[in-house]
């Protein structure tokens, strides 16, 4: 199946450049200059990705990533300049999947691409497959939670949905099976991303903070998620698996 992806950038030399490298990777490309022009694509197509450039003045930007999480677990990747740690941790803690720092190579981004599709393909297949099933293939409950990875859901102590992104899903998912264990920066960026990160990304801390948000009673007095200094994290709550 065709699979369209949108680009947001005005950044000439991005314009001119990825969407025929992408196209030619069987990608169908949709370009926008802001936020109006992208919702436009959305409303109109099936999109299956946004790649976000936050660098280039990009039209309220991060804004729309705000605005899709409220609607949509479409995966984003933002671009953006290794000086713009600010915008990127936004990014992450708004709702971005994996960003990528300029300049790149085609091939990175594809890779980082495919490997996110993969696994959102993954999630839709088994949703599915479950189908009339409530719980469908399984969940987990802590804390007075209720997760159901396949579905990209949490429920929180309210039964409220939390609104988990792609990616908080992932790494919740990697703790709720390995709960009360020790688990390295590098262990969690494997688990999470497979093959799809360098040895110097350290966004999973990032990433810990969104989720913290999330399933915490007090975030900046975190129960569930511990720091092990000098390790890396550990989940530290009994987890209840449910088939």
């Amino acid at each position: 199946m065709e699979q369209h992806v949108v680009i947001i950038s005005n950044d000439p030399e991005i314009r001119s450049s990825m969407p025929n490298a992408l196209a030619e990777q069987g990608f169908c490309i949709l370009e926008a200059n802001g936020a109006s022009e992208a919702l436009s694509h959305m409303l109109s197509s099936s999109v299956s990705m946004i790649i976000l450039d936050i660098c280039s003045g990009a039209d309220n930007g991060l804004d729309l990533t705000t605005e899709l999480r409220k609607t949509s677990d479409v995966p984003i990747i933002i671009l953006t300049a290794k000086d713009d740690i600010f915008d990127l941790v936004v990014g992450l803690e708004v709702g971005a999947d994996d960003y990528i720092y300029k300049p790149f190579h085609i091939r990175e981004v594809t890779a980082r691409m495919r490997s996110i599709l993969r696994r959102a393909n993954g999630t839709h297949q088994s949703e599915e497959a479950a189908s009339g099933t409530p719980e469908g293939s399984g969940y987990f409950s802590f804390d007075g939670m209720t997760a159901f990875p396949d579905r990209l859901e949490l429920l929180d102590r309210d039964g409220i949905d939390c609104g988990l992104t792609s990616g908080d899903c992932r790494l919740l998912h990697v703790f709720l099976t390995h709960p009360e264990r020790r688990l390295s920066r590098d262990q969690l960026m494997d688990l999470t991303n497979g093959l799809a990160w360098s040895p110097l990304d350290r966004t999973i801390d990032n990433q810990i903070a969104r989720l913290r948000k999330k399933i915490e009673r007090n975030s900046s007095d975190p129960k569930l998620i511990k720091t092990v200094r000098g390790v890396g994290y550990m989940f530290n709550q009994k987890v209840q698996s449910h088939p």
